[in-house]
Parts: structure tokens; C-alpha cells; sequence
């Protein structure tokens, strides 16, 4: 007996050494597996000068802020839509965007004059957003179970944070661009470590909330507190603003984008007292401070672009839940809408990444023409094929048209001006998606009524890019004997 006792107790021994050495292997591995990865993702985002320049951090930074916003989107998703029948869910996704969205339609144009008046505190800024959603989330936490009404206000409060972080992220790109990276290329660079950690996100996000519907916003709020201390770690340069001047965005007085830039308004006739007459101060002022037809164009583009996607973001959503799509369930219908609407999104900010845009003009009238294009081909022959393709060209059209908006913004606008044109540019594209979301809730979910009401859409905003178009062309021949 003690013998085998003793037998026994080896093969224990051995089993447990057997174990020890497998568990430390694998531990072994998965550590330089992710030391592996850790450097590869530390290599990609200093590449090109970023390092040393600082928009690594940035590009750190944006990637935690949108894990942590795709946790709140799952946790509200998981209550708000997949838990109720349609009919319920369309309704409280619409109580959502009433209560939400629309206090932030008016609230978004004061963000920017706000965030103006602190320009030596962007990282501060920054922080306090991130501070704010991890308490909001916490708190949102004890609370999304019964998603009752005082889901929303909280939900406002993260959307306006995570919006006024967008803003000031806009001013800060410029100020961290290394000498030898586009600012076009910069931008697409920060917006793509956003989505891969947003995909990355709602994985996560859906195992978490497996343990509980709380546990998505708990994860949410850890996150938004490592953001906070990644703000602050931002260079000092982020805080400086010497020189900066607020832009308006019109073009009525619009500088050519061929004038020389003082990036003062101190050059103007004076009187003879040695003051500046006051209708002089003003017009100087317009003349810096407006953006030019270009960027109009590009904007109205852009903003036309993300109405259309938001509006197939809520539509398709309840569209394909209600009738799926031919030969597919509603589950399959809904996660190939949404594949075709990220993949687009991704494929456009990876090609905005490494295209050099020559013709911004050019490239944004082309987008909106691929967009009613499709949206035409949906509304006429609807089915599966068109309608995914659509989903794929709107994000993917959306996502262009923003490279050309910024490369527009870099090359006609004057740069003592420039960072307050990004953050109200961006301001206005964000608030577009928001009424395109909206329309996206109270149409009918009748397929052909959708695709037609996109195609009409684009169609009229390519009417008017065209027309807007013409004219830049007719301003530019009637300027060039003048220039000669």
C-alpha cells in the first residue's frame, strides 16, 4: 500500500511539473506575443517623424477614446435595440435621438467658440472629456438593467464629451504633425487607429457584456480613465496657440487660395491718428478669417456624405431586422449590412492614409456621384447586392470625402486660422450625421422607399457641387489674366 501510495503521489508530482511547465510555455509565448505586437503597433504609429513629433501619443490617445465610446455603444445597443421586439426598439432608439441628439444640435455650436476661449488648455480639455464619460459610465452603469429615462441625460453628457474631445482633437493634429507627413495623411492616420481599436472594442464590449449588461460600461469607464492620463502625457506644444485666430465658415469674402498669407490683420491702411478705421478692421478680419469656396464645397459634400450615412445606419438597422434581406436571415442580414458599412469606412481611411489628393475638388465630386450612383442602382433594382454595395460605398465615400475636405482646409486656408477650420468643420460633419440618423428613424421601412429617398438625396447634392463646381471654374479663368 505504501508503495503505491507513493506510486501515486509521483505521478502527482509529475502531473503537476507536467502542468507548470506547459502553463509557464504558454504565458512565455503569450507574453512575447504581445510584447511582439506592442512593439509592431509602437512602430507603425511612430513612423514617418510621428515619434518623435508626438502624434504617436495623439494616435494612442484617439485609439483608447474610441474603445472607450464603443463600450458605451454596446451597452446601450445590447438594451436600447436588440433586447425588444422592432417596433419597441425603433421607438426607443427614437426617444434616444430626441433626447440626445437634438439638445446637441444646439449645443455642438457652442462647443467650438468654448473650446476656443481655452486654447492653452487642450490637454487639460482633453482629460476632463475623458474624466467625464468614465464617471458618466460608471454611473450609467447602475442603471442600464431598466433603461429607464435616466439613461439619457447621461448618454447627452458622453456624447457631448466625446464630441468636444473630437473638436479639439481636429486642432491638434496640425500642431503634432511631423514636417514630413501630409496633414491629409496625419488625420487618415489617427482616424484608422480609431476604427482597428473600435473593432477591437466591440469584441470586448460583447464578451462583457455576456457577464452582465453593466460590465460593457465598467470596462468603458477603466478606459476612459488610462485616456485621461494619456492626454495629459500629450506634448506641451499641444497647449500652445500664439498666432491662432478663430475661422467662419462662409466665403463670401473668401481670400484666393493664391494670395498671400500675413497671418495678422495688423497690415491694414491705417488713419491719421495711426489707428485702424473700423469698417478696415473688419474687412480684414472677414478676409482671414473666411475659408474659401473650396472648403464650402468640400464641406456641403462631406455633410451631404454623412447624412447618407447616418441615415443607412438607423434605416438599415430596423430595415433589415423587420424584412431581411432575400434568402438570409435577419441576424445574417444585419451583420452584412454592417461588415459592408465598416469595411467601407476602414478601406476609405486606409486609402485616405496613403493617397497624395492633387484634385480635392475633383475627388469629392467624385464620391457624391459614386454615392447617388449606387443609391440609384439600390432604389431601382433593390435587392441584397445593392443594398450591401451601398452600405459599402457610403462609408467608404464618407471617409474620402473627408481626406478631401482636410486636404482643401490645408491648402486654402490660412494657417494662423486653420485649427479653428478643422474644429468647426468638424463640429458641422457631426452634427450632418445626426440628421441623416434621425431621418433614418421616422421613415417608413419600406426598402424602395429608402434607396429612393438616398438616391434623391445625393442627387440633389450633386447637383449642387456640380453648380458650386462651374463656378469655382468660371472665378479661376476670370482670375487668370489678372495673375498673368
Amino acid at each position: 500500500m505504501g508503495d503505491m501510495a507513493e506510486a501515486e503521489a509521483g505521478k502527482a508530482r509529475r502531473a503537476a511539473s507536467a502542468v507548470h511547465r506547459f502553463t509557464s510555455a504558454a504565458a512565455l509565448r503569450t507574453g512575447n506575443a504581445a510584447n511582439a505586437t506592442g512593439r509592431g503597433i509602437r512602430k507603425a504609429t511612430s513612423a514617418e517623424g510621428a515619434g518623435e513629433s508626438g502624434l504617436a501619443k495623439l494616435i494612442e490617445l484617439h485609439a483608447v477614446n474610441s474603445a472607450g465610446d464603443m463600450m458605451i455603444t454596446v451597452a446601450l445597443a445590447s438594451t436600447i435595440f436588440f433586447s425588444v421586439p422592432t417596433h419597441e426598439a425603433r421607438g426607443r432608439v427614437a426617444l434616444y435621438l430626441l433626447i440626445t441628439m437634438a439638445p446637441f444640435v444646439l449645443l455642438a455650436p457652442v462647443i467650438g467658440p468654448l473650446l476656443d476661449r481655452i486654447p492653452s488648455g487642450r490637454r487639460a480639455a482633453m482629460a476632463g472629456s475623458m474624466l467625464v464619460r468614465a464617471a458618466l459610465a460608471w454611473m450609467m452603469a447602475g442603471s442600464i438593467a431598466g433603461a429607464g429615462l435616466q439613461i439619457y441625460p447621461l448618454a447627452l453628457g458622453v456624447l457631448v464629451a466625446s464630441k468636444a474631445y473630437g473638436v479639439i482633437r481636429s486642432v491638434v493634429v496640425p500642431r503634432l504633425r511631423p514636417p514630413q507627413l501630409p496633414l491629409v495623411k496625419a488625420n487618415s492616420r489617427v482616424s484608422l487607429a480609431g476604427l482597428l481599436s473600435t473593432g477591437v472594442a466591440a469584441v470586448l464590449g460583447g464578451l462583457l457584456h455576456l457577464i452582465g449588461p453593466d460590465w460593457p460600461l465598467r470596462g468603458a469607464f477603466l478606459i476612459y480613465v488610462v485616456g485621461a492620463g494619456l492626454a495629459f502625457a500629450l506634448p506641451h506644444k499641444v497647449d500652445l496657440a500664439k498666432g491662432e485666430e478663430r475661422a467662419l465658415l462662409h466665403a463670401e469674402s473668401a481670400e484666393p487660395a493664391d494670395a498671400p498669407h500675413t497671418g495678422s490683420t495688423d497690415t491694414t491702411d491705417t488713419d491719421e491718428a495711426g489707428t485702424e478705421p473700423a469698417a478696415t478692421r473688419h474687412s480684414a478680419k472677414a478676409v482671414l478669417r473666411s475659408v474659401g469656396p473650396g472648403v464650402i464645397l468640400a464641406l456641403g459634400a462631406e455633410g451631404s456624405l454623412r447624412v447618407l450615412f447616418g441615415f443607412l445606419t438607423f434605416f438599415l438597422a430596423f430595415l433589415v431586422r423587420e424584412h431581411p434581406l432575400a434568402g438570409l436571415p435577419a441576424t445574417a442580414s444585419l451583420a452584412l449590412v454592417a461588415a459592408a458599412l465598416g469595411i467601407g469606412n476602414t478601406l476609405g481611411t486606409v486609402v485616405g492614409a496613403w493617397l497624395r489628393t492633387r484634385g480635392p475638388e475633383t475627388l469629392v465630386t467624385l464620391m457624391l456621384a459614386l454615392a447617388f450612383g449606387s443609391a440609384l442602382a439600390a432604389a431601382v433594382f433593390y435587392g441584397a447586392p445593392t443594398v450591401v454595395l451601398l452600405a459599402f460605398v457610403s462609408g467608404f465615400a464618407q471617409c474620402m470625402g473627408k481626406v478631401a475636405l482636410d486636404a482643401l482646409i490645408q491648402r486654402d486656408v490660412p494657417e494662423t486660422v486653420r485649427t479653428s477650420a478643422f474644429a468647426r468643420s468638424e463640429t458641422v460633419v457631426q452634427l450632418t450625421w445626426v440628421l441623416g440618423g434621425g431621418l433614418g428613424i421616422v421613415l417608413p421601412l419600406v426598402g424602395e422607399v429608402g434607396m429612393a429617398t438616398a438616391s434623391a438625396l445625393m442627387g440633389v447634392a450633386l447637383l449642387w457641387a456640380v453648380r458650386a463646381r462651374t463656378t469655382l471654374h468660371v472665378r479661376h479663368a476670370a482670375a487668370a489674366p489678372d495673375v498673368a
